[in-house]
């Protein structure tokens, strides 16, 4: 076996929830046999993963409906006529999509291997709209099975060399640093200051970059992650510019992982793209400060949260034609992203629109998503702050919190003693305790010596309060067990 399979570890399904599935299968036979479980919950609150629909955010419909007629023929041959149970007529505007869709070809046959022309033209067009320009070409998008599958791709034709790395922000999503594993790189982290919302100096990088290359290193590209994962900071413009600054510089490949890009909450915080910064400075710099990007975005996360479509798309930006062309072969060797996926890919960028009769439905059911994820994300910071040795910075953005605790002395030294990080530890009693799945600090990376966790605020919002007062119950009993 490759030992560097044996060595990669992606926390969010790490040991957690491995435990949280034991659990789970141990109350079902318990349930089968008539006997209780030996538990103190009825069931898990599995808030260790960005899978909004997992726990309880209703799909939205106008997505759902043109799927369905795109996925059955025969559906969408009779759609015209065909009634809802409570005599709704399907909307004309999902028809004439679905049917737009079905020009294409049928979802069960390969497609182009960048995806549907059709689909990639929507994305430019959806490009274009959110950056205010500049001309975006289909030639420079790929759709992907997840964004996820994309950064593996750039990932696996960056990684040629032992020596070669990849700065990465700590703490970050463990897609990373598991691929770097996988294939053999290197990893400099560079941290995100908790202090300051988990800003970014450029300094940090510098130092970074530095100690890397005293290594013998060679940084080959630098992740960003924005809005945060797993810490939810959404970065300002001045801080995109630095980093668009020293990726053309150091001459690194700037990875933009922007799939959170709809998530947004803070008065005063707002998106926007590495795209738009790149062009901007190119622009004013008279082609001084080149920047090559390449961005991601995905239909699981935003107010979509469809997962298990496995959506996305990246998009190319200043790349060498030649470097084009192998990651074309690269993405042709799998022969293309699944269509279901392509078609979800094409409804997030291009939703109805204002006067179209899916609209209204379609704008109150993103409203009602939206503003629930806005409330829970203020709640679970401000319940998490009023624990006492918890603190945790704003979810500006994301579907996460990532809260700092204090662990006693004689809790850090019984984790030790039994092998496992502290936090590590303190997430399996929290699991054990409350039924309640996080994933410890750990897994994304943090300063040494600091403990957090990463939870998400996806569940509804009755169930994130009752899991708030579990958690808040557990966190003191657990404090007073190590007390000295």
């Amino acid at each position: 076996m490759n030992p560097r399979l044996k060595d990669m570890e992606y926390a969010v399904r790490g040991e957690v929830p491995i435990r949280a599935e034991e659990i789970a299968a141990e109350m079902e036979a318990c349930a089968a046999s008539g006997q209780d479980h030996p538990f103190n919950f009825s069931s898990l609150l599995r808030c260790n993963i960005g899978n909004p629909q997992s726990v309880g955010q209703p799909p939205i419909t106008y997505y759902r409906q043109v799927l369905s007629l795109v996925d059955s023929p025969s559906l969408l041959q009779k759609s015209s006529s065909w009634m809802f149970r409570r005599g709704t007529q399907i909307p004309s505007d999902v028809i004439e999509r679905a049917r737009s869709f079905s020009s294409s070809g049928s979802t069960g046959a390969y497609s182009h291997s960048q995806g549907l022309a059709s689909v990639r033209r929507d994305v430019c067009d959806f490009i274009e709209a959110r950056d205010g320009g500049p001309e975006c070409d289909i030639s420079n998008i790929f759709l992907l099975n997840g964004a996820s599958a994309g950064i593996t791709s750039v990932f696996t034709a960056l990684l040629a060399n032992p020596k070669d790395a990849v700065m990465v922000p700590v703490p970050q999503y463990p897609i990373y640093s598991a691929l770097i594993t996988l294939l053999g790189g290197k990893m400099i982290p560079y941290y995100l200051d908790e202090e300051n919302d988990w800003g970014l100096s450029v300094e940090e990088l510098q130092r970074a970059i530095g100690e890397a290359r005293k290594k013998g290193q060679r940084p080959r590209a630098l992740v960003m992650i924005n809005p945060g994962n797993p810490t939810g900071q959404v970065l300002s413009e001045e801080t995109l510019r630095m980093v668009a600054r020293f990726c053309a510089k150091e001459k690194l490949l700037f990875l933009a992982d922007e799939v959170y890009q709809e998530n947004v909450y803070l008065p005063g915080s707002r998106f926007v793209s590495a795209r738009k910064i790149a062009h901007e400075l190119e622009q004013t710099s008279a082609g001084a400060e080149r920047v090559e990007l390449v961005s991601f975005h995905s239909t699981s996360k935003g107010l979509i949260g469809e997962c298990g479509r496995r959506g996305g798309y990246m998009e190319f930006w200043n790349i060498d034609p030649q470097v084009h062309a192998q990651l074309y072969k690269l993405q042709s060797s799998q022969l293309c992203p699944n269509l279901d996926g392509q078609v979800m890919t094409g409804l997030m960028v291009r939703p109805p629109k204002p006067g179209e009769p899916s609209y209204r439905l379609f704008e109150e059911e993103s409203s009602r998503i939206f503003g629930s994820l806005q409330r829970k994300a203020a709640a679970l910071t401000a319940r998490l702050n009023e624990v006492d040795g918890v603190t945790c910075n704003a979810a500006a953005g994301a579907m996460y919190a990532f809260p700092r605790i204090e662990l006693p002395r004689k809790a850090i030294e019984d984790a030790e003693a039994k092998g496992l990080a502290p936090d590590l530890m303190y997430c399996l009693s929290l699991l054990e305790a409350t039924g309640i799945v996080t994933v410890p600090g750990t897994g994304f990376g943090q300063r040494p010596g600091q403990w957090h966790f990463r939870i998400t605020f996806l569940p509804e919002e009755k169930e994130l309060a009752r899991a708030l007062d579990a958690f808040r119950d557990h966190h003191e009993a657990f404090v007073a067990r190590y007390a000295d």
